[in-house]
Protein backbone atom coordinates (compact mmCIF):
# COMPACT_ATOMS: atom_id res chain seq x y z
CA UNK A 1 0.00 0.00 0.00
CA UNK A 2 0.98 3.51 -0.86
CA UNK A 3 0.00 6.57 0.86
CA UNK A 4 -0.66 9.60 -0.95
CA UNK A 5 -1.60 12.85 1.53
CA UNK A 6 -4.06 11.36 3.96
CA UNK A 7 -5.41 8.82 1.54
CA UNK A 8 -3.97 4.95 1.42
CA UNK A 9 -3.76 3.79 -2.33
CA UNK A 10 -4.07 0.16 -2.49
CA UNK A 11 -3.04 -2.27 -5.40
CA UNK A 12 -5.88 -4.36 -4.91
CA UNK A 13 -7.66 -5.06 -8.30
CA UNK A 14 -11.20 -6.87 -7.00
CA UNK A 15 -13.19 -3.68 -5.92
CA UNK A 16 -16.35 -2.40 -6.55
CA UNK A 17 -15.06 0.89 -7.86
CA UNK A 18 -12.89 -0.93 -9.95
CA UNK A 19 -15.73 -2.94 -10.98
CA UNK A 20 -17.86 0.44 -11.75
CA UNK A 21 -15.04 1.66 -13.91
CA UNK A 22 -14.89 -1.50 -16.09
CA UNK A 23 -18.32 -1.18 -16.79
CA UNK A 24 -17.93 2.26 -17.80
CA UNK A 25 -15.00 0.94 -20.45
CA UNK A 26 -17.41 -1.87 -21.39
CA UNK A 27 -20.33 0.47 -22.46
CA UNK A 28 -18.14 2.61 -24.71
CA UNK A 29 -18.50 0.55 -27.93
CA UNK A 30 -22.15 0.36 -27.22
CA UNK A 31 -22.02 3.90 -27.03
CA UNK A 32 -20.25 4.45 -29.77
CA UNK A 33 -22.71 2.02 -32.03
CA UNK A 34 -25.67 4.34 -30.47
CA UNK A 35 -23.95 8.25 -31.55
CA UNK A 36 -22.68 6.83 -34.99
CA UNK A 37 -26.22 5.39 -35.93
CA UNK A 38 -27.98 8.36 -34.38
CA UNK A 39 -30.08 6.89 -31.70
CA UNK A 40 -29.18 9.75 -29.67
CA UNK A 41 -31.78 8.66 -26.92
CA UNK A 42 -29.93 5.35 -25.99
CA UNK A 43 -26.99 7.21 -26.46
CA UNK A 44 -27.69 9.66 -23.57
CA UNK A 45 -29.21 7.20 -21.82
CA UNK A 46 -25.45 4.98 -21.63
CA UNK A 47 -23.57 8.09 -20.86
CA UNK A 48 -25.83 8.60 -17.89
CA UNK A 49 -25.25 5.71 -16.50
CA UNK A 50 -21.76 6.17 -17.22
CA UNK A 51 -21.85 9.86 -15.35
CA UNK A 52 -23.56 7.84 -12.23
CA UNK A 53 -21.11 5.23 -12.12
CA UNK A 54 -18.17 7.48 -12.78
CA UNK A 55 -19.33 9.67 -9.78
CA UNK A 56 -20.43 6.44 -7.66
CA UNK A 57 -16.88 4.62 -7.69
CA UNK A 58 -14.95 7.92 -6.98
CA UNK A 59 -17.42 7.84 -3.78
CA UNK A 60 -16.99 4.84 -2.95
CA UNK A 61 -13.67 4.32 -3.64
CA UNK A 62 -13.24 6.90 -0.88
CA UNK A 63 -15.91 6.13 1.52
CA UNK A 64 -15.00 1.97 1.90
CA UNK A 65 -10.71 3.04 1.88
CA UNK A 66 -11.14 1.42 -1.58
CA UNK A 67 -8.78 3.51 -3.90
CA UNK A 68 -6.47 1.93 -6.07
CA UNK A 69 -3.81 2.06 -8.27
CA UNK A 70 -5.70 0.60 -10.91
CA UNK A 71 -8.85 2.83 -10.17
CA UNK A 72 -6.27 5.89 -10.62
CA UNK A 73 -5.55 4.81 -13.63
CA UNK A 74 -9.16 2.95 -15.35
CA UNK A 75 -11.15 5.84 -14.23
CA UNK A 76 -9.42 9.54 -16.25
CA UNK A 77 -8.96 6.89 -18.85
CA UNK A 78 -12.84 5.86 -19.21
CA UNK A 79 -13.27 9.51 -19.04
CA UNK A 80 -10.91 10.58 -22.04
CA UNK A 81 -12.11 7.25 -23.51
CA UNK A 82 -15.79 9.01 -23.63
CA UNK A 83 -14.62 12.21 -24.64
CA UNK A 84 -12.64 11.07 -27.38
CA UNK A 85 -15.69 8.98 -28.52
CA UNK A 86 -18.61 11.36 -28.10
CA UNK A 87 -16.11 13.79 -29.68
CA UNK A 88 -15.99 11.80 -32.93
CA UNK A 89 -19.44 10.38 -33.11
CA UNK A 90 -20.22 13.83 -33.26
CA UNK A 91 -18.15 14.83 -35.86
CA UNK A 92 -18.92 12.05 -38.00
CA UNK A 93 -22.29 13.58 -37.94
CA UNK A 94 -21.57 16.80 -38.35
CA UNK A 95 -22.78 17.89 -35.35
CA UNK A 96 -19.40 19.41 -34.18
CA UNK A 97 -16.69 21.17 -36.13
CA UNK A 98 -13.62 18.91 -36.91
CA UNK A 99 -11.12 21.66 -35.72
CA UNK A 100 -13.34 20.63 -32.00
CA UNK A 101 -11.82 17.53 -31.90
CA UNK A 102 -8.05 18.34 -33.22
CA UNK A 103 -7.87 20.75 -30.72
CA UNK A 104 -8.91 18.10 -27.76
CA UNK A 105 -6.63 15.18 -29.10
CA UNK A 106 -3.88 17.67 -29.27
CA UNK A 107 -3.82 18.65 -25.36
CA UNK A 108 -4.00 14.57 -24.73
CA UNK A 109 -1.15 13.83 -27.29
CA UNK A 110 0.53 16.62 -25.55
CA UNK A 111 0.15 14.82 -22.16
CA UNK A 112 1.37 11.51 -23.56
CA UNK A 113 4.25 13.17 -24.55
CA UNK A 114 5.17 13.72 -20.79
CA UNK A 115 4.86 10.20 -20.01
CA UNK A 116 8.55 8.81 -20.81
CA UNK A 117 10.10 12.35 -18.91
CA UNK A 118 8.03 11.18 -15.71
CA UNK A 119 9.22 7.45 -16.35
CA UNK A 120 12.78 8.74 -16.25
CA UNK A 121 12.02 10.48 -13.41
CA UNK A 122 10.11 7.72 -11.51
CA UNK A 123 6.97 8.85 -11.59
CA UNK A 124 3.75 6.95 -13.35
CA UNK A 125 1.64 10.32 -13.17
CA UNK A 126 0.76 13.71 -11.57
CA UNK A 127 -1.84 14.52 -9.45
CA UNK A 128 -5.21 15.56 -11.76
CA UNK A 129 -5.35 19.41 -11.01
CA UNK A 130 -8.56 21.04 -10.13
CA UNK A 131 -8.93 22.92 -13.68
CA UNK A 132 -8.23 19.10 -15.23
CA UNK A 133 -11.01 18.04 -13.46
CA UNK A 134 -13.42 21.14 -14.20
CA UNK A 135 -12.60 20.98 -17.91
CA UNK A 136 -13.90 17.21 -17.37
CA UNK A 137 -16.50 18.26 -15.99
CA UNK A 138 -17.30 20.33 -18.80
CA UNK A 139 -16.66 17.96 -21.60
CA UNK A 140 -18.87 15.73 -20.16
CA UNK A 141 -21.51 17.62 -19.56
CA UNK A 142 -21.40 19.64 -23.23
CA UNK A 143 -21.58 16.55 -25.34
CA UNK A 144 -24.70 15.54 -23.85
CA UNK A 145 -26.15 18.64 -24.00
CA UNK A 146 -25.57 19.22 -27.64
CA UNK A 147 -27.37 15.60 -28.37
CA UNK A 148 -30.21 16.05 -26.43
CA UNK A 149 -30.76 19.39 -28.85
CA UNK A 150 -30.75 16.64 -31.63
CA UNK A 151 -33.46 15.20 -30.09
CA UNK A 152 -36.17 17.89 -29.84
CA UNK A 153 -36.41 21.35 -31.74
CA UNK A 154 -37.88 23.00 -28.01
CA UNK A 155 -34.69 21.63 -26.55
CA UNK A 156 -32.56 22.62 -29.44
CA UNK A 157 -32.18 26.26 -28.43
CA UNK A 158 -31.37 26.02 -24.69
CA UNK A 159 -29.92 22.63 -24.67
CA UNK A 160 -27.53 23.51 -27.97
CA UNK A 161 -26.20 27.00 -26.71
CA UNK A 162 -25.85 25.24 -22.90
CA UNK A 163 -23.93 22.29 -24.73
CA UNK A 164 -21.72 24.76 -26.39
CA UNK A 165 -20.86 26.98 -23.49
CA UNK A 166 -19.97 23.88 -21.42
CA UNK A 167 -17.83 22.66 -24.61
CA UNK A 168 -15.99 25.98 -25.44
CA UNK A 169 -15.32 26.72 -21.21
CA UNK A 170 -14.04 22.71 -20.85
CA UNK A 171 -11.63 23.31 -23.96
CA UNK A 172 -10.13 26.43 -22.17
CA UNK A 173 -9.57 24.51 -19.15
CA UNK A 174 -8.77 21.15 -20.54
CA UNK A 175 -5.93 23.10 -22.12
CA UNK A 176 -5.16 25.21 -19.30
CA UNK A 177 -4.91 22.21 -16.94
CA UNK A 178 -2.41 20.49 -19.59
CA UNK A 179 -0.01 23.39 -19.38
CA UNK A 180 -0.20 23.35 -15.97
CA UNK A 181 0.84 20.06 -16.09
CA UNK A 182 3.34 20.47 -18.26
CA UNK A 183 4.98 23.16 -16.01
CA UNK A 184 4.90 20.54 -13.23
CA UNK A 185 6.80 17.64 -15.81
CA UNK A 186 9.31 20.52 -16.50
CA UNK A 187 9.74 21.71 -12.42
CA UNK A 188 10.07 18.14 -12.14
CA UNK A 189 12.67 17.96 -14.51
CA UNK A 190 14.87 21.25 -13.63
CA UNK A 191 15.27 19.85 -9.99
CA UNK A 192 16.25 16.63 -10.97
CA UNK A 193 19.05 17.84 -13.23
CA UNK A 194 20.14 20.89 -11.22
CA UNK A 195 23.78 20.67 -10.58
Amino acid sequence: MVTAGEQVVSTRVLTVPNALSALRLLLVPVFAVLIVDGQDGWALAVLAVSGASDYLDGNLARRWNQVTRLGQVLDPFADRLYILTTLLGLAYRGLIPWWLVLVLVARDATMVCTLPVLARLGHSALPVHFLGKAGTFCLLYAFPLLLLGELSQTLALVAGALGWAFALWGTGLYWWAGILYVRQVAQLWRAEHRP
